[in-house]
């Protein structure tokens, strides 16, 4: 028992202190897992426990102002990130082939890094969708979906910023937060009631062609010989974009693709259920 312990204080250290990258240790949320991992279990505590117990015999808030403020705060990180990304990285300098990581203390380097740490406290911020659907008691938005990939998303981005915090990783964070700009003016739009929005289901299709474009672009890692970046991250990257690619697939079937019942009176006053001749996107 006391050889396996060691052991794994040893593997520990070794990923915690050894491996990961000197520069950013020190950043905040950085030093060791245990802060991120406490948020995370807090906002799952919250979100599955304490949120729905506290809310129970309350009427659901109305968030309105609150939220059309978040929206606009996100849009504007996520345009920053954006930006951030192009101009240091993936407009002159980048190969999309593949990218290794710059872990020298040049003033773009570190920036690059500082990029990646500002992706991932974006990706904090991110869990306050959910906060607001427990406020609001929209608990039929709370899917599993959703929860596995705001929580998987603040775990990569902490993974990023600790071991690779630059280089082929960030295509991931370009596309991504591309897509929030484009999520969260939608949001915004329908939180000032713009309109009916006729354009949700492209967003959707929007973040489907964003899973494929990052599983190729971590494919490439397996073919391509002498990247210079590590090839472990696809190990993780590839099966979780496939992951990801089913969940989001089966939500758009179902939400915008799949046939609807509904029920029709017969001649003879006999009501049945019957499939929709249009899908619900229609």
């Amino acid at each position: 028992m006391a050889t396996i312990v060691k052991a794994l204080v040893r593997g520990y250290r070794y990923l915690n202190d050894e491996v990961s990258d000197p520069r950013t240790k020190d950043w905040f949320l950085m030093r060791t897992p245990w802060p991120g991992m406490m948020l995370l279990g807090l906002y799952l505590h919250f979100v599955y426990s304490l949120g729905p117990r506290l809310m129970e015999n309350r009427q659901p808030f109305k968030l309105d102002r609150i939220m059309q403020i978040y929206n606009i705060v996100q849009v504007v990180l996520s345009s920053v990130l954006l930006y951030r990304a192009l101009v240091l990285a993936w407009l002159w300098d980048y190969s999309f082939v593949c990218e290794p990581v710059d872990f020298s203390n040049n003033t773009k380097a570190i920036e690059i890094a500082g990029t990646v740490w500002l992706y991932f406290i974006v990706k904090i911020i991110d869990l306050l969708d959910t906060v607001f659907f427990v406020l609001r008691k929209k608990y039929n938005q709370i899917s599993f979906l959703h929860v596995y990939h705001h929580a998987g998303m603040v775990g990569g981005a902490w993974g990023a910023v600790k071991f690779l915090p630059g280089g082929h990783v960030t295509f991931l964070g370009l596309i991504n937060s591309f897509v929030h700009i484009v999520m969260y003016t939608h949001y915004l739009a329908t939180s000032l009631k713009l309109g009916k929005p006729w354009w949700k289901k492209y967003i959707t299709q929007l973040q489907l062609v964003q899973f494929f474009l990052i599983l190729f672009h971590f494919l490439q890692l397996v073919w391509v010989k002498n990247c210079g970046f590590p090839r472990w991250p696809a190990a993780v990257m590839i099966p979780q974009n496939l992951f990801m690619i089913v969940l989001f697939g089966d939500f758009y079937y179902k939400t915008y693709v799949k046939k609807k019942p509904v029920k029709v009176v017969e001649q003879n006053g006999v009501s049945k259920n019957t499939s929709c001749g249009k899908s619900k996107s229609q």
